[in-house]
């Protein structure tokens, strides 16, 4: 099918489409951009340099697609990009930044400057992911929520409207986070968090269930977060009996295990 550009939107010539693109009137475009096929770019969009968009997704009026990020290490030359997988819905005035690169980051291999946004994900209406942020498959952020730099909220995760996140935390799969939750430390796997100083207040069990998971899965999890936050014992000896248990090759409790084994900040507190 054909690509649509209405008249009054600024699209550079340099710019890739496939087919069944459509812009929007106002829109802006820069050169360094890709747009996948069957994507909208609403009115008033702006879709910056370094923007990789997949296919089907849907980029609503005065939303901001990989402007430059907001860190003073960026020097303006940089070649960084974001990544928006198949089928993401990005609602009005949400912004994504592009990743930042710097030598430090290059030296420490940790950086390749990019920020992802995986298939099916959903950021609401005032949202903000920042540079270098990871985003999984099917991700929600509600309404006004608010991710810091270097952010990495894996698959299926619900963060609620107005939730803040800290810089370089992590957030596991399948987490529901209450609206108005201040995440400052790391958040496991299929865990459920109320709004306010983020703690863990049990687990996502409408989540796992409809992700499919049966009742004998999520009793299991259930057992795994009852050792690590209701036995009295310190992190590293709650992890030492839950990898040694009956259950421990579990999917769901290596994923436990792994993220906990990967966190830097530590994990959440109990509520």
């Amino acid at each position: 099918m054909a690509i649509t550009i209405h008249p009054t939107a600024i699209v550079d010539p340099k710019a890739e489409f496939a087919d069944d693109v459509q812009i929007g009137p106002y829109a802006i475009v820069e050169g360094d951009v890709r747009i996948g096929r069957g994507t909208h770019v609403h009115h008033h969009a702006f879709i910056g340099n370094g923007a990789r968009i997949g296919e089907r997704c849907q980029i609503h009026h005065a939303a901001v697609v990989s402007n430059v990020p907001q860190d003073l290490k960026f020097k303006g030359t940089e070649k960084t990009y974001v990544e928006l997988g198949n089928d993401c819905t990005i609602r009005e005035f949400a912004t994504i930044h592009r990743a930042t690169l710097h030598e430090s980051d290059t030296n420490a291999g940790t950086h390749d400057g990019v920020t992802r946004v995986g298939a099916g994900c959903l950021i609401m209406a005032y949202s903000h992911v920042a540079h270098d942020c990871l985003l999984g498959e099917g991700v929600i952020l509600s309404n006004a929520t608010q991710i810091a730099g270097h952010v990495s909220i894996d698959k299926w995760t619900t963060v609620g409207g107005g939730g803040l996140v800290h810089q370089f935390c992590l957030i596991g799969m399948l987490c529901m986070i209450g609206g108005g939750a201040e995440v400052r430390k790391d958040v496991p796997p299929f865990a459920l968090v109320g709004g306010g100083d983020a703690k863990f207040s049990g687990i996502n069990r409408i989540g796992l269930q409809r992700r499919g998971k049966d009742s004998a899965t999520i009793q299991t999890i259930k057992s795994a977060y009852f050792t690590l936050y209701n036995s009295g014992m310190n992190v590293s000896t709650a992890v030492k009996a839950i990898s040694t248990g009956p259950d421990a090759q579990l999917p769901e409790i290596q994923e436990i295990l792994k993220f906990i084994a990967l966190s830097k900040r530590g994990i959440i507190g109990l509520a």
